[in-house]
């Protein structure tokens, strides 16, 4: 990996944590196909690790719990031809994954009050409207 990369704020993924698979990948090619294990599979354990606080790390385990193989996730990468690439952008995927999952809870919505100003208004223009459209029937014309 070229940097640290970072989770959030001054945490980042520990680089002796993360575990690197290499194959070679599916689908079509040419030449360089059958040769080359650029296909990238990248484990982090994320019950065991201490890189994270408490307070994410039950957060991520909760949140991730569908994707998550022995307390383990995993991260898979094949775009790019080169397996440098490709260990790159499992890399990001991974931090932006864990990001996404130790995120804090938005904040309940505050239900607010329609002003009183403008619920007289709109009953107001109501009233008009209905005065208008009565204005238009034909009775008391003989």
């Amino acid at each position: 990996m070229s940097a640290p990369y970072v989770i959030r704020g001054s945490v980042s993924l520990p680089e002796a944590e993360l575990m690197w698979r290499f194959s070679r990948s599916s689908g079509p090619g040419g030449q360089h196909v059958n040769t080359s294990d650029s296909q990238v599979e990248l484990r982090f354990d994320l019950a065991r690790t201490e890189a994270l606080p408490p307070v994410w790390k039950e957060r991520a385990l909760e949140r991730l719990a569908g994707r998550l193989v022995d307390g383990a996730v995993t991260v898979r990468a094949s775009e790019h031809r080169s397996q440098w690439r490709n260990r790159e952008t499992a890399a990001v995927r991974l931090a932006s994954l864990l990001a996404e999952a130790t995120a804090p809870p938005p904040k309940p919505r505050r239900p607010t009050r329609i002003p009183r100003g403008i619920n007289e208004r709109r009953l107001r223009e109501k009233k008009q409207r209905g005065e208008t459209k009565r204005g238009r029937t034909g009775r008391g014309w003989t």
